[in-house]
C-alpha cells in the first residue's frame, strides 16, 4: 500500500492510503474506506519506441490468427535466471524443461488440430521466406481456417495446401507473386515443378469447393513495378513504362498474352528509349520468360500501337 497525499479523508482529513490488493483507498487513520473502484495506476507507454512499449505493457500482444491457437496461450520462456535475476539450480532448469514439453504437448489435444497447427507454421514459414506483408499471413491463416471447416483437408499435402492457401492470399491481398516463387521458397529445386502442379490443383479445388470472390486482376503495372525493381532499372525507366502502358491502354494486341511478358516488353522499350543498358536476358530471367518473347512483345506492340514518345526534361535528363 501507498500513501495518497494529494487527497483527505472527508471525515479526519487525514492521508489516504491506496490498498492495491483490494482495489481500495482508505483512511489512514480512522479506517473509512473513501472509494472501493480504485483506478490502476500501472505502467501505460505513451512513447513511440518499441522497446519501451513492450517493457511497460502489462498484457501481451494482440490476437494471431497464425497461430492454432490464435497466439493465446502462456508460453514458457527458455532461460537459466529467474525473475529476480538469480541463477536457476539444474533440478528446477530440468523440472521446467519437463513442463515446458509437457504443455507443447497438451496444447494440441486431436488430430485435426495437429494438422492445423502443421499447416500454419509452413504458411508462416513460406511468408517470412518471400518477405509476404502481415495481411498476407493473417489472410492466409483464415483462408485455410475457412477451407478446414467446409472442406475435408484430411489427406492432403501440408507443403502443397499451404503454397496454394499462401497463393490465394497473395490474389486478395493484390500482392504479385506466382505460383514458382511461392514454391521454390521452400522445396528443393528438382521438386519445384511437381509440387507447383499439384498446388495448382489444390487452388483450383479451393476455388469452386468455398465459392470464393474472384480476386483483383493483376495488372500490367504491377508487373512493370516489379521487374523495374529486381532489375535495378532507374525510376525514369519505369515511368515511362507506365505511361507507355497508360496511352495505349485498350489495345486488342495484348489479349491471351502473358502479362509478364508484356511488362518485360514495355520496361525494355522503355530502356531504350532512355539510353539505358540493361540486357534483354537480364529483363527476361526477372520476368520468367524468353528473349524471344520479348522481342515478339516489342514487335506486336510498336507495329499495333500508333503513338508519339516525346520525352519530357525530366525523363531525358540523365542523373548524375
Amino acid at each position: 500500500m501507498t500513501l495518497e497525499t494529494s487527497q483527505c479523508c472527508p471525515e479526519c482529513k487525514s492521508g489516504l492510503v491506496d490498498d492495491f490488493q483490494n482495489g481500495e483507498r482508505v483512511c489512514s487513520s480512522c479506517g473509512i474506506v473513501v472509494a472501493e473502484q480504485m483506478a490502476d495506476p500501472g505502467p501505460e507507454s505513451a512513447t513511440n519506441n518499441m522497446d519501451e512499449k513492450m517493457r511497460l505493457a502489462r498484457a501481451t500482444g494482440s490476437v494471431t490468427l497464425a497461430e492454432h491457437d490464435r497466439g493465446i496461450t502462456t508460453e514458457i520462456a527458455i532461460g537459466t535466471k529467474d525473475f529476480n535475476g538469480k541463477t536457476i539450480s539444474p533440478h528446477v532448469a530440468a523440472q521446467m524443461q519437463s513442463l515446458r514439453k509437457w504443455q507443447q504437448r497438451v496444447r494440441i489435444m486431436n488430430p485435426r488440430e495437429r494438422r492445423l497447427a502443421n499447416v500454419l507454421a509452413k504458411i508462416t514459414e513460406i511468408c517470412n521466406n518471400l518477405s509476404l506483408p502481415r495481411n498476407v499471413l493473417e489472410t492466409a491463416s483464415m483462408i485455410y481456417r475457412n477451407l478446414d471447416e467446409h472442406m475435408n483437408v484430411k489427406g492432403k499435402f501440408v507443403a502443397n495446401i499451404s503454397i496454394a492457401t499462401v497463393y490465394m492470399a497473395c490474389k486478395q491481398c493484390d500482392v504479385l507473386r506466382s505460383m514458382d516463387e511461392i514454391t521454390q521458397s521452400i522445396c528443393a529445386p528438382k521438386d519445384v515443378k511437381s509440387k507447383a502442379k499439384l498446388a495448382s490443383r489444390y487452388y483450383r479445388n479451393m476455388v469452386m469447393e468455398m465459392n470464393t470472390v474472384a480476386a483483383p486482376i493483376i495488372t500490367v503495372d504491377k508487373y512493370i513495378s516489379k521487374i523495374a525493381n529486381k532489375a535495378g532499372a532507374d525510376v525514369r525507366a519505369e515511368r515511362l513504362a507506365l505511361e507507355i502502358v497508360s496511352k495505349v491502354h485498350g489495345d486488342s494486341s495484348a489479349n491471351g498474352k502473358s502479362p509478364n511478358g508484356i511488362a518485360a516488353a514495355y520496361l525494355y522499350i522503355a530502356t531504350i528509349l532512355l539510353g539505358q543498358n540493361i540486357p534483354q536476358r537480364y529483363i527476361s530471367e526477372i520476368a520468367g520468360v524468353t528473349e524471344v518473347t520479348i522481342r515478339n512483345r516489342c514487335k506486336e506492340l510498336t507495329a499495333s500501337s500508333k503513338f508519339n514518345i516525346v520525352l519530357r526534361p525530366s525523363l531525358a535528363k540523365k542523373t548524375p
